[in-house]
C-alpha cells in the first residue's frame, strides 16, 4: 500500500473512531472497565464487617490490634489489543473484509482508552507472535498502531490464540484489560491458557466473522480456498444436504467457542461484517457496567 494511501486511510479511521469514542463510548467504556484493577492505598484499624482476608498481619502484630489494607481503584488502566493477523482475516463477502472491521473496532477501543487516560499496547499474532507494541499513551501512539494494522504483513497465515494469550501473561506483569480481536478460526484448544490469563487479567473476546462462514449461498459449483493452509476444493452449493451440513458445522464450532469463553469466565461478543459493530460493543460494555 502506498504511503499516501495509508495516511488517507489512517485519517479516515481516526475521524470515525474518535467520533465514536467521544460521542458514544466515552461513558460506557469508563463504567465497563473502571475498577478492574485495585491498588493498595493505606492501612486502617479493623472495623466490624471488614473482610478478614484484608488484614495486614505485619501491622497487626506491631500494634497488637487488627489493621486492614485499604484498596482503591487504579485510575489508570493498561489496555492490550491482541489482534489476529492470520490469512483468514483477509476475507469478506458483505460490507467489508474481516480485517477492516477488526481495525475499526481496535481503533475505537484505543481512542476510548486514551480518553480515559489509559495506556494501550498491541500484540499482532498469527500462529506466532508477529509483533509486540508496548503500552503507551497519546494520539501519536494510536496513529502508529492504526498505521501498523493497515500495512502489517505477517510472516505466517495460520492462527494460534493459545500462544497469543500465553504471551500476554508473560509480558504483562500488572493486571491488564485485554481485548482479543479474531475470527477464532483455530484448530487447537486454548481454554486452559485463557483461564489462566483471565485469572490474572481482564480478558474480553471479540469475534469478527463473515455471514458466508455461517450460511453458504446456493450458487452451484464453487471453488473454496482455506486462507490459512492454501487447500483448494470445489463444492456443489446447490446441494441442500451440503448447505445444511455446513451450517451444522458452523453452529457446532460456535457452540464450542462459546463454551470455552463461558468456562473461562471471559466476556465476549460475535459481530458479522455486515452488522453495526457500534451496537454490539455498546451491548458488551453495558453488560459489564
Amino acid at each position: 500500500m502506498e504511503t499516501s494511501e495509508i495516511i488517507k486511510k489512517v485519517r479516515k479511521i481516526e475521524i470515525k473512531a474518535r467520533g465514536l469514542s467521544s460521542n458514544i463510548f466515552a461513558g460506557q467504556y469508563h463504567s465497563a472497565f473502571k475498577g478492574r484493577g485495585m491498588a493498595f492505598s493505606e492501612v486502617r484499624e479493623y472495623q466490624f464487617g471488614d473482610d478478614v482476608r484484608d488484614i495486614d498481619w505485619n501491622v497487626t502484630a506491631r500494634f497488637h490490634r487488627p489493621y486492614v489494607k485499604v484498596f482503591e481503584e487504579e485510575r489508570e488502566l493498561t489496555v492490550m489489543l491482541l489482534i489476529d493477523v492470520s490469512g483468514s482475516l483477509d476475507f469478506g463477502t458483505q460490507k467489508q473484509m474481516k480485517r477492516d472491521m477488526v481495525t475499526e473496532i481496535a481503533a475505537t477501543i484505543a481512542f476510548s482508552a486514551i480518553q480515559n487516560n489509559d495506556k494501550i499496547g498491541v500484540v499482532f499474532f498469527s500462529d506466532k507472535i508477529e509483533k509486540y507494541i508496548p503500552p503507551k499513551k497519546g494520539r501519536k501512539h494510536i496513529l502508529y498502531i492504526i498505521r501498523e494494522m493497515l500495512d502489517f504483513q505477517p510472516e505466517s497465515k495460520k492462527t494460534d490464540v493459545k500462544q497469543a494469550v500465553e504471551f500476554l501473561s508473560s509480558v504483562q506483569k500488572r493486571r491488564t484489560t485485554a481485548f482479543i480481536l479474531s475470527d477464532f478460526y483455530v484448530r487447537n484448544d486454548f481454554m486452559q491458557s485463557l483461564q489462566i490469563a483471565n485469572r490474572k487479567h481482564d480478558v474480553v473476546a471479540i469475534q469478527v466473522y463473515d455471514q458466508r462462514a455461517k450460511d453458504l449461498p446456493d450458487v452451484g459449483l464453487m471453488k473454496v480456498v482455506d486462507a490459512e493452509t492454501g487447500f483448494e476444493q470445489y463444492i456443489d452449493t446447490s446441494s441442500r444436504h451440503l448447505r445444511d451440513s455446513y451450517r451444522r458445522y458452523w453452529m457446532n464450532r460456535q457452540g464450542q467457542l462459546l463454551e470455552t469463553f463461558n468456562k473461562s469466565n471471559v466476556d465476549n461478543v460475535s459481530i458479522a461484517t455486515n452488522e453495526d459493530f457500534v451496537k454490539a460493543l455498546l451491548m458488551l460494555f453495558k453488560q459489564r457496567s
